[in-house]
């Protein structure tokens, strides 16, 4: 006997959005792309509380949360996560954390091969991660001053850039697709993040029954950042 498919509520909140969608018997029965600059903390819940009841869906038929984690804005961040741990513990369930970075891979369509994945970052750098077999390979990191040094990076054959394609994200990541062996390698765009809920909500589907580390705040640091002087913050260890 087959098992149900899983109902999943995803929520991100780690840009300049409140983006949220259900998923409910295999398929996206309902979704909210908001551009949000500020009053997300106040926002979220109603828009969580319309999509549960756009979709005839109870809290108590969840089976999972799942939540982006960034990289992002450091506010943001921090309002999904902690919101999303609330809500598991509330109601018993799992809460899975998706990184933007597995987002934009999904959405992309999961290609094959050495990808880069890039995103917008503060003050116009970029950040970057690896996939490989559809997998993260290695941390994520803030492109700062040029392109990284790291020989591996240039094994890249492709690129996924994701929002904010019109500046250095999208400038870096041609330049990088282009470097080593002489490849003209395919490039990927993802326009935007307006499917970023749904994607989460798919990929937390995939990792219902596994072991999954509460979710916490991805924080990205230059390659080069010296470690910050004294304690780290206790606040969503």
């Amino acid at each position: 006997m087959s098992r149900p498919e899983p109902t999943i509520l995803a929520f991100d909140t780690s840009a300049a959005h409140c983006a949220a969608a259900l998923l409910k018997e295999g398929r996206i029965a309902a979704s909210r792309y908001e551009e949000m600059a500020r009053g997300q903390a106040e926002s979220l819940f109603p828009v969580l509380e319309e999509l549960m009841g756009e979709a005839d869906a109870d809290w108590r038929d969840l089976d999972a949360i799942g939540v982006g984690v960034g990289p992002g804005n450091f506010t943001g961040i921090r309002i999904s996560v902690s919101a999303a741990r609330g809500l598991a513990l509330s109601l018993g369930i799992p809460a899975v954390g998706i990184s933007t970075f597995e987002a934009i891979f999904d959405i992309a369509g999961r290609p094959s091969g050495r990808i880069a994945v890039f995103l917008p970052a503060p003050k116009g750098s970029a950040y970057f991660q690896i996939f490989a077999d559809g997998r993260p390979q290695g941390p994520a990191f803030l492109e700062p001053d040029g392109l990284p040094r790291d020989p591996r990076w240039a094994e890249a054959v492709k690129a996924v850039v994701g929002p904010g394609t019109d500046g250095r994200c999208h400038q870096v990541a041609i330049e990088l697709a282009r470097t080593g062996k002489g490849l003209e390698p395919e490039e990927l765009v993802v326009d935007g993040l307006s499917e970023q809920a749904e994607a989460i909500t798919t990929i937390a589907a995939g990792r219902i029954g596994s072991r999954n580390e509460r979710p916490k705040p991805l924080y990205v640091r230059p390659v080069n950042a010296a470690p910050a002087r004294g304690s780290p913050p206790a606040a969503l260890p």
